[in-house]
């Protein structure tokens, strides 16, 4: 039985297309209503400190509905949020591409100053990737300070990672975004000449012969190195940790999903791991392995992976492979979904993208997933309904009120691989702890108490097996 009927009408408008609007409405900047927000107190940045106080957001809609089009400036207004910003304004244009000079074009730059100047704003933020042209042609036209999308979203990682080697990976993203954006300022960072120069500049106009720019350029090779260096010495010991729990044949479940889904809160309900859980974009960065049971008593381990987010900087995904393979690794993944979200299905395509960029790069093939529908608690009848329709293979619950928790268990037991190694062995009374083994993690056939010891006949897993094949079946070693 469904938790939740389905309605053939789920009452959903469907969605305009973008040929209903008019041609001025797509040419105007369109405010976008209800981002305005203020953080009480800002986060120290660990690595590079943007104080994002006052700023306005702006996005270039490209394709799709003029929903989706808030929507994604609406999850922008919330990473800006998450860094300690207060947003004052969100603007929207419409055009076939983002403009490759000023990326919302040169008429509407001096909207955007006017827009900035009446605000106060001391700060940019752009939907999107900007390259280091668009970067300098708006911080020069705006006379503000100009972020991107990827950089906003490296600067909360920066505040949110505690571990050594989250930080290491932080760090690699920041390095690996910066470097072909760093750029000169005035003669001091010019590119020097040596020798003789054009022009009769002679003695006094030769330079050293590397310029402070390049010398910052160096710098950052020999730190990205060292980062590769040792973000591979630990992810050595992460890669040994994980061999050792294959090696004991102990099933792995990883979480995936949307920042933000309720993954922590399900690894808590579902182990009682007891990690962080907060109310805001990336709160986990370092994964935690716990380990529990199904209902019938098999073991197996749950792991927290960092959430993921649209258009995920690839030089994130880069630098927490090492972190990500914990997904590519487990034997199930569970694809947390926020049931609360108004749109979840893009929260599905975006966390599937990154999942399919992780399997390029994994040699062997990608796990099964399960669905999983958090949050149903903040969603009513309508929307339950339309999400039984967009996800009939799902599982519904909800970490808060733990609302189909038991179903989740279910499932997971049915789609972990089941022990398959046939044992027909003899223990002696004295080894009694291996019989227990056999109960809590395999499937006993008969068993059967005789005078030299306990009979058994079970499928077991690999591990369990190697230690039971010394006993025969008349309990000597084979």
């Amino acid at each position: 039985m469904s938790e939740f009927p389905i309605s053939p009408d789920d009452g959903i408008e469907p969605q305009p297309s973008t040929g209903e609007f008019e041609l001025a409405d797509r040419s105007a900047l369109r405010r976008v209503a209800g981002l305005s927000t203020e953080l009480a107190d800002i986060t120290e940045v660990e690595y590079r400190q943007l104080r994002l106080e006052r700023v306005v957001l702006v996005g270039v809609w490209t394709e799709g509905t003029a929903e989706e089009s808030d929507a994604s400036l609406a999850e922008l207004a919330r990473l800006a949020e998450t860094a300690g910003s207060r947003v004052l304004e969100g603007l929207v244009q419409r055009r076939d591409r983002p403009d490759p000079a000023t990326y919302v074009g040169s008429g509407k730059v001096r909207e955007l100053r006017d827009v900035v100047v009446a605000l106060g704003a001391d700060t940019v933020i752009c939907d999107g990737e900007l390259s280091p042209g668009q970067l300098r042609q708006l911080e020069e036209k705006l006379k503000v300070k100009v972020i991107d999308r990827t950089a906003l979203i490296l600067d909360i990682f920066a505040q949110h990672a505690k571990s050594k080697e989250g930080k290491a990976q932080v760090e690699l993203a920041q390095l690996q975004y910066l470097l072909p954006r760093l750029r000169g300022w005035g003669q001091a960072m010019s590119r020097q000449a040596g020798g003789r120069v054009a022009g009769g500049g002679g003695i006094g106009a030769r330079g050293p012969g590397e310029t402070k720019l390049e010398t910052d350029r160096r710098r950052i090779h020999k730190r990205i190195a060292k980062l590769r260096r040792e973000i591979a010495a630990m992810g050595t010991v992460r890669e040994t940790k994980r061999v050792r729990r294959m090696a004991n044949a102990v099933p792995s479940v990883a979480f995936a999903g949307y920042t933000n889904a309720g993954k922590s809160s399900l690894l808590n309900v579902l182990t009682g791991a007891g990690v962080l859980i907060e109310d805001a974009l990336f709160a986990t960065l370092d994964p935690t392995t716990r380990r529990t049971v199904t209902p019938d008593g098999l073991p197996y381990t749950l792991t927290d992976t960092v959430g993921f987010v649209r258009h995920l900087p690839h030089q994130l995904v880069e630098a927490f492979r090492s972190t990500l393979e914990e997904v590519a690794d487990a034997d199930l993944i569970l694809h947390v979904v926020d049931g609360a979200d108004p749109m979840p299905e893009r929260q599905v395509n975006a966390v599937r993208e990154v999942l399919a960029e992780i399997g390029e790069q994994h040699t062997g093939q990608m796990p099964p997933e399960l669905l999983v529908v958090n949050k149903i608690d903040a969603a009513d009848d309508v929307t339950r309904a339309r999400l039984r329709h967009l996800f009939p293979d799902a599982v519904f619950v909800s970490a808060k009120t733990r609302t189909g928790v038991s179903e989740l268990r279910r499932r997971i037991a049915e789609l972990l691989p089941a022990p398959d190694v046939l044992v027909n062995v003899l223990v002696p009374y004295t080894k009694g702890e291996l019989v227990s083994r056999v109960h809590g993690e395999g499937e006993v056939l008969t068993q059967e108490y005789t005078a030299e010891g306990t009979q058994l006949s079970a499928l077991v897993r690999p591990d369990l097996a190697g230690l039971l094949e010394r006993f025969g079946r008349d309990g000597s070693p084979a």
